[in-house]
């Protein structure tokens, strides 16, 4: 049975005075009233998100949303996973048919306009990801004039293009599982996106990629709610403070990133604030 809202919360009630979230009392349904727990996650992102062969999936996304589920108070068959690509996550939340989405979902403020974040629950940096031995592409401006992979609905290539008006050829696909196949056999030149789905990718194809470690930006991992589920907002936040600050976090980061080269943060982050 679902441990009671107040009991779930109480023992991470003593975090809430030192999280500077500026939450208010949300109005209407929150996940916290609910009975289920349905829960948004990438299918094709190694490390972060990715299917198994059993149907289950895996990644440290996957273990976060597990470890936040389990201190909102559900637990076992109440938390459901659910595949849900770039381009749909602010319909899938609209639509409520997920409660909330983790799935390497940076804030952004056009984002903020459809979906009410919980978190940053990690901060990733903007890199890119070339084949072994190349020796042209050293920072984001000699992507000029090359092949550079766009995922529908990601934000990443404005950051290359629009940012910081590099002209690179865009060349449009559905996820960054398909850029990186594209990137191996040849079909694009790079890709650039957060570190920590770089690195997954890095680890899964050995010595047929390399990231070029020259981060371009910040990328505010964030919790997707429905728009306005402030109370769901303060819980999760509490549960962040709590899953960094009992080490959880560090132990997940060394888990799925530990044998890469990327180095990770285990302190807390800066919260966005939830209105």
């Amino acid at each position: 049975m679902r441990i009671p809202r107040t009991a779930a919360l109480v023992s991470a009630a003593v975090l809430a005075a030192g999280l500077a979230t500026g939450c208010g009392t949300g109005e209407g349904e929150s996940i916290l009233d609910g009975k289920t727990l349905t829960i948004g996650v990438k299918a094709d992102q190694p490390g972060l998100g990715l299917r198994q062969p059993d149907g289950t999936f895996a990644g440290f996304d996957v273990d976060v949303a597990r470890y936040v589920a389990g201190k909102l108070g559900f637990t076992g068959d109440e938390v459901r996973f659910t595949e849900t690509p770039s381009n749909v996550r602010e319909q899938v939340l609209e639509q409520r048919r997920v409660d909330m989405v983790v799935a390497s979902y940076s804030i952004t403020a056009s984002r903020k306009t459809k979906v009410t974040f919980a978190g940053p629950y990690y901060v990733a940096h903007q890199d890119t990801l070339v084949r072994a031995g190349d020796a042209v592409v050293r920072n984001v401006r000699d992507l000029a004039g090359r092949r550079l992979c766009k995922v529908t609905g990601s934000n990443s290539w404005r950051r290359v293009t629009e940012e910081r008006r590099v002209p690179a050829r865009l060349v449009e696909t559905t996820s960054y599982s398909a850029c990186v196949d594209r990137l191996i056999s040849g079909g694009v030149d790079a890709v650039s996106t957060d570190d920590l789905i770089l690195a997954g990718f890095a680890a899964r194809h050995g010595n047929a990629v390399m990231i070029v470690n020259a981060p371009i930006s910040d990328e505010k991992y964030g919790i997707g709610l429905h728009k306005g589920d402030l109370d769901g907002c303060e819980a999760i936040n509490r549960a962040l403070t709590e899953m960094y600050q009992d080490g959880t976090a560090a132990r997940l980061l060394d888990k799925w990133f530990g044998r890469t080269t990327l180095q990770t943060t285990t302190s807390v982050p800066q919260f966005e604030g939830c209105g």
